[in-house]
């Protein structure tokens, strides 16, 4: 998996930065594409991207302040220009589905794709056979919410070895037992998928959170996670400025992920007093001082997502 940041500006876009969103991007047979917020700008943002629209798959929203949701009505409208036709599930606070059948409503829009809404108050709003999400309240001027993908884990690498001791050549039976079904045999021996798989593959936990004051809930969403993308509006000096605004500085971002025990922390949601990457490195090295596998989000950049806490 991979994320990119379309937007990591708070507030209002500048020349240097647009508002809020996310991509995640599976790269395995999935091949889809899921998106954080999306503020004013975003499917401008994404054109100049390696991300797809037609492998938009959900989008999760964080809360309804316009720097993370003004982008929606443009992008939902003109996805299906973009070989956007598959189905698409939006994930947001009470207020979205009213929000998104407005918009569209007055402005007569038409899509030629299935639209799910998914409104919820946080807990666990979504799991298939590879992924669960689960969401909690953060602490803003507005519900805002926090979101947990925790991806399952995934078989272990077969064995050569132990697959030629049982006579098995590649083939569908390979695909079998990585599915975890037990195989018979011609001599009518049974080959289990633990006698030729090794340990299971952990799958990556990855934490986002919406705008938010420090709170109990930041610690629950991002309890081990590998990788915690979290807002720093603010540096520490601004600290009464930041409680004032329901925002966090970067030192309390610091401070949230070395509590939670995870292994690498992203920064966003910048201040636009901070107006480029050089007034930004203050707030990289305040974080950095508590917790020292710390980035700062740049716009379309690609970050690999590794299981970070194996290497540590």
């Amino acid at each position: 998996m991979e994320l990119y940041f379309l937007g990591t500006n708070a507030g209002v876009p500048t020349l240097q930065r647009n508002v809020t969103s996310i991509g995640l991007r599976m790269l395995d047979e999935r091949r889809a594409l899921w998106l954080f917020d999306c503020g004013e700008g975003t499917q401008h943002q994404i054109l100049s991207s390696p991300l797809k629209l037609s492998k938009l798959e959900k989008i999760f929203i964080t809360h309804l302040h316009g720097d993370h949701v003004f982008g929606l009505p443009g992008l939902l409208s003109s996805r299906a220009y973009q070989g956007g036709t598959t189905p698409l599930t939006l994930y947001g606070p009470p207020g979205t589905e009213r929000m998104i059948s407005t918009a569209m409503e007055l402005s007569q829009s038409r899509i030629n794709y299935e639209l799910t809404i998914v409104e919820h108050t946080g807990g666990k709003i979504f799991e298939d056979d590879s992924f669960i999400v689960e969401s909690e309240l953060l602490e803003h001027r507005i519900d805002s919410y926090g979101y947990r993908i925790t991806e399952k884990d995934r078989p272990g690498s077969l064995d050569s070895a132990k697959l030629a001791e049982y006579g098995l050549k590649p083939g569908p039976l390979f695909g079998r037992l990585k599915r975890g079904e037990t195989i018979t045999l011609e001599d009518g021996s049974l080959v289990r998928p633990e006698d030729v798989l090794g340990a299971p593959k952990r799958g990556k936990i990855i934490t986002i959170l919406g705008d938010t004051r420090p709170c109990d809930h930041v610690r629950t969403l991002a309890q081990d996670a590998d990788v915690l993308v979290h807002e720093a509006t603010f540096m520490h000096d601004l600290a009464d400025t930041a409680h004032e605004y329901y925002h966090s500085t970067a030192q309390e971002a610091a401070e949230a992920a070395r509590a939670s025990n995870v292994g690498q922390l992203i920064l966003t949601h910048f201040s636009s007093r901070y107006k480029d990457e050089e007034q930004l490195r203050p707030l990289l090295e305040e974080a950095q001082e508590l917790f020292p596998n710390t980035l700062l989000a740049i716009e379309h950049q690609l970050i690999p997502l590794a299981s970070w806490k194996e290497g540590l």
